[in-house]
């Protein structure tokens, strides 16, 4: 059932009783581990968590299977402030793992409901340059499926180029909040113009969508590309951590002013990402670096 705007469900994550508005990505894998292949031990994971902490009350998972349970159970067990918005990976063509992710998405919303703030059904699975894009009925069904059987707000994420575009209505119908991604720096912007490229983009998918709340769901700055790579057909501004701390400080002030919730990408470099060129910028997003050494953007924090 499509919800009305009386029954939609808020997302209004809060700590000490105060609106929680900036959040981060968390990809968990280390050098040497990867989703299906090794992964990160709960010590491991516990030392992420603690850093987190420090600073954000908020992080977003990606899959719920995987390390997502002992995420939240190690939240718990320490009592850190920290929500989570659970993640449900949908494929192109692997409906059993689809159901799996969705039963687990749906079971640990359950267990941990002080911790899952909201569950997202999805990623990127309908923006037409994805590498696993959905049919969208499908995911759809998901959405309903998820939606329920937990209490939580129910959402996908999609990269702008999906939600300023007339076939994304069927999909905005079904969700509690829009989780959108707006990256500058992927869509050839220089750095001095990247806040105000963000902020107009989100004004823009709020004019397509004005009846539903909008959380960013990425957004960020890499430290390195690879100058032989394709990122340099999309990437013209400068990788680099001068230019990253530049970016999360303007675009931190911004989102704290305008009350903007976001998700910022990410806590950590992922080396398993991408192909085997160590600059491949898709490895480079983090705040920290691989070893958990803070970047300058961090360092600026401490």
């Amino acid at each position: 059932m499509v919800p009305t705007a009386e029954a939609r469900r808020a997302f209004t994550p809060a700590h000490d009783s105060q609106r929680v508005i900036a959040g981060i990505s968390y990809g968990p894998y280390r050098e040497g581990q990867r989703p299906g292949g090794p992964e990160p031990s709960v010590a491991q994971l516990r030392e992420d968590l603690h850093i987190i902490a420090k600073r954000w009350n908020m992080i977003r998972l990606y899959s719920s299977r995987g390390p997502a349970e002992a995420i939240l159970r190690t939240i718990q067990e320490d009592a850190l402030p920290i929500v989570v918005v659970v993640g449900a990976w949908i494929s192109a063509d692997d409906p059993e793992a689809d159901a799996a992710e969705i039963a687990q998405a749906i079971r640990l919303a359950d267990a941990y409901p002080a911790q899952v703030a909201a569950v997202s059904v999805g990623n990127e699975t309908q923006v037409s340059w994805s590498g696993h894009r959905s049919d969208q009925a499908a995911l759809i069904g998901h959405i309903h499926t998820v939606r329920d059987a937990i209490h939580q707000p129910v959402t996908t994420a999609d990269d702008y180029n999906f939600w300023n575009k007339p076939e994304s209505q069927p999909v905005a119908d079904e969700v509690d909040f829009l989780l959108l991604h707006a990256y500058a720096m992927w869509n050839q912007q220089p750095l001095d113009e990247a806040v105000d490229w963000t902020a107009q983009t989100i004004a823009s998918i709020r004019d397509h969508h004005p009846r539903l709340p909008i959380v960013l769901g990425e957004t960020g700055w890499a430290t390195a590309l690879n100058p032989d790579g394709d990122e340099v057909q999309y990437i013209k501004a400068e990788a680099g951590e001068a230019e990253q701390a530049v970016f999360y400080e303007a675009f931190a002030a911004w989102a704290e002013q305008a009350e903007q919730p976001y998700f910022y990408f990410e806590a950590f470099d992922e080396p398993w990402k991408g192909g085997e060129d160590p600059r491949e910028v898709e490895k480079h997003w983090g705040l920290y670096r691989v070893d958990r050494s803070p970047k300058t953007a961090a360092e600026e924090e401490e």
